[in-house]
């Protein structure tokens, strides 16, 4: 059996690094919002990516893009370094997938 990815933990780790269009206001918390769900596309795919083992770099460079040109937003000088922290905290976080 296939591990799967446990969503809430997901989004918890997304929603505490990363929330570019900005609906979460400072302090509240994402559960039971009823846009919980607008980034778990994307944070779907770059952890199913890092589980592949895709390169760390390849995960940041698509986010960028998400961000940059799926989304519309342009390019901020803090960017990468934010979602290269998001990586990483999707890549460290042992409690992310079932364990099948």
């Amino acid at each position: 059996m296939q591990p799967k990815i446990k969503l809430s933990r997901l989004r918890d780790i997304g929603w505490s690094h990363w929330d570019p269009i900005g609906l979460l206001a400072k302090g509240d918390e994402w559960d039971h919002k009823p846009f919980a769900d607008e980034y778990d596309s994307y944070l779907m795919q770059a952890a199913s990516r890092l589980r592949r083992n895709e390169p760390v770099a390849e995960v940041v460079d698509y986010l960028v893009w998400v961000e940059s040109e799926r989304m519309g937003l342009g390019t901020r000088s803090d960017q990468r370094e934010k979602i290269e922290a998001l990586v990483a905290a999707i890549k460290d976080d042992e409690e992310l997938w079932t364990s099948g």
